[in-house]
């Protein structure tokens, strides 16, 4: 399905949690986008245009000048549209808990994921500390997740949202040692999820965008009921 000109245009790339994470939103909010993978070493020049910072995800909303610019505000964008499940509505907790636990995912968990993602970038200190970091973090979840199989309450919250793409990529480094973990709340958790409609409609590639072309509409498959 071609895009229309009067959609917004998503700026994302596949793998890049914070991305996923954006396309999660808009995908369970039913949000159509023109969807606009690019390569993160060819950024292309429309997109810093829009959004100098050169990362992904951004959104330019249908009036062209909007831009949303960080994954988390995509998200809360979307969310505040349409939220037919409650992500937004946790049965335990509420709003500002999840957006203080996303935080301290964002600025204590993410960057011990890439010190063990790319070890030869740092010290063996450092690479160690990280380890011990991810796993009190990734540990914490787990007991949170103990008691309902989510992390605030009965369903799924835009804080379990918000976090599978990152303990995704943390899996990925190492699948046997991720197996091998005593986390089984956390790996139901997020194997779940993987198993999803909606996972599948977020993960699924496309080529990298060219300038001048119109890329895919995204995010417009009927979803049919998936456990998240």
């Amino acid at each position: 399905m071609n895009s229309s000109s009067s959609l917004p245009v998503l700026y994302s790339f596949r793998r890049c949690p914070y991305a996923i994470r954006a396309r999660l939103a808009l995908a369970y909010s039913a949000l159509h986008c023109e969807l606009r993978e690019i390569k993160l070493r060819d950024k292309p020049q429309a997109m810093l245009e829009v959004s100098p910072k050169g990362t992904v995800p951004v959104l330019v909303l249908a009036d062209g000048t909007t831009v949303i610019e960080q994954s988390l505000e995509i998200m809360l964008h979307a969310l505040r549209t349409s939220d037919a499940d409650g992500w937004l509505l946790p049965t335990e907790g509420n709003e500002q808990e999840m957006l203080a636990l996303i935080g301290q995912n964002d600025q204590f968990f993410k960057p011990a994921l890439d010190r063990s993602k790319y070890p030869d970038r740092y010290s063996a200190d450092e690479v160690s500390s990280a380890a011990r970091d991810a796993d009190a973090w990734l540990g914490g979840l787990n007991e949170q997740l103990a008691a309902t199989g989510y992390l605030f309450g009965l369903n799924p919250s835009l804080a379990d949202m918000a976090l599978r793409p990152f303990v995704r990529q943390f899996a990925h480094i190492d699948k046997e040692v991720w197996a091998a973990k005593p986390w089984p709340h956390l790996q139901s958790w997020l194997q779940r999820w993987m198993d999803s409609a909606l996972y599948a409609e977020v993960m699924e590639p496309y080529p990298a965008w060219v300038p001048g072309s119109v890329g895919p509409t995204a995010f417009y498959t009927e979803l049919s009921p998936s456990p998240v």
